[in-house]
């Protein structure tokens, strides 16, 4: 049976909720008070539950899943066993919405949420976001005079972030630069486009949009459309910012994923990398590419978006945006993986993430048996005999 959020956020009756989600993603946000057991465990907790008197047939049971495909499924076992159990037509998405639709019903009569969120960054949460943006921009000298930026919103809390702290620096820092608040819909679902225009009104960030068919055209490309689909999406950013007439597209990368791209490389491509604060574009001749949020963490974004009760899509890719198991939040992947080493190795060293941050920036040459420059292959052997 299937029931929509608005009716079970009426049903006046006790309740259970049940987040079927993954413990990573109930972590990050669910329904109140909702219990949390992940779908493919269901079945043993629920029969603990039962057997406590948690779980009784004369209460009704909401279950809360990525999109309502899990949920459905549960919920008719149970149902046929005789329990009152409801799978939330949406599943977590309609709870967002909701949430969403919410936050905007009171931004039509005050802006107060929208003012918070900008004084968190230059005063609660000044060290954590204002200072390391500023630090970036100073250290990799990523804004010269006269600039015109792109800044790209995917729709995530980093570019999110990064939109706000672009519009603070234009309004109280030097306004050596202009800015245009860029944003591409490649084809999203209606709920993904949706939230991105609105917290774009909650959070007063003028987008210019366009859109574009790279998820129609990437779908015909296999199991492995992501490369693909990268290139092509940071092609339409560069040309569509090139029209507006910017010179810089600015990223939403932080300080996160610039060691897990360290690591990644070492161990999936057997290179010492990293992911540059600045880049000149290969394909556009004269325009840059600049990542603003260097030296900004992920948790302090996510605790910016959770201090000011913002909801951000979490993956807009259409390949996983639809997937139960890992709702679009890239469980098994690559730099999950990397993800979760990393905060294994910080758990025993505190200096860890330092530290790989840090290796690319003091490079031995004379300690390392080969590296590349300009495409040219620099082998220790080339003046050993000669003392080098």
């Amino acid at each position: 049976m299937r029931r929509t959020i608005e009716e079970m956020t009426a049903d006046p009756r006790e309740k259970l909720v049940i987040d079927v989600r993954s413990p990573e993603d109930y972590e990050r946000e669910t329904y109140p008070e909702a219990l949390n057991i992940y779908w493919e465990e269901f079945d043993r907790h629920a029969e603990a539950l039962i057997g406590e008197g948690r779980m009784k047939k004369d209460q009704p049971v909401y279950l809360l899943c990525y999109t309502g495909a899990r949920s459905d499924e549960i919920s008719g076992r149970y149902a046929e066993q005789g329990y009152e159990i409801y799978s939330v037509e949406g599943g977590y998405h309609s709870y967002i919405r909701l949430k969403m639709k919410e936050l905007l019903t009171e931004a039509e009569t005050s802006d107060e949420q929208c003012r918070e969120a900008e004084r968190c960054l230059v005063k609660s949460m000044r060290r954590k976001t204002w200072t390391p943006f500023i630090r970036a921009i100073n250290q990799y000298e990523l804004i010269r005079e006269g600039d015109r930026i792109a800044v790209c919103i995917s729709g995530g809390k980093d570019s999110m972030l990064m939109a706000k702290l672009f519009q603070e620096l234009y309004r109280h820092g030097k306004r050596n630069f202009e800015p245009v608040y860029l944003t591409m819909d490649p084809g999203y679902n209606e709920l993904n486009h949706k939230m991105v225009l609105d917290n774009a009104k909650l959070l007063h960030i003028p987008l210019t949009e366009f859109r574009s068919e790279i998820y129609n055209i990437v779908a015909k490309e296999g199991d492995s459309p992501c490369y693909l689909c990268a290139r092509m999406r940071r092609g339409a950013l560069y040309s569509h910012a090139r029209e507006l007439g910017c010179n810089k597209i600015a990223l939403g990368h932080h300080y996160d994923d610039v060691i897990e791209t360290i690591l990644m490389g070492m161990l999936y491509g057997g290179q010492v990398q990293t992911m540059m604060p600045k880049l000149h574009s290969q394909n556009f001749p004269g325009m840059e590419l600049i990542r603003p949020l260097y030296l900004v963490r992920e948790e302090d974004i996510r605790h910016w978006a959770f201090k000011n009760r913002l909801h951000f899509i979490q993956c807009a890719c259409r390949f996983t945006e639809n997937c139960a198991s890992c709702g679009g939040a890239g469980k098994g992947s690559k730099r999950a993986d990397v993800k979760a080493l990393i905060k294994t190795l910080q758990a025993e060293n505190p200096y860890t993430e330092a530290n790989i941050f840090k290796s690319v920036e003091n490079v031995n040459l004379s300690t390392v048996i080969a590296y590349k420059k300009d495409g040219k292959v620099h082998h220790f052997l080339d003046d050993y005999e000669n003392g080098g």
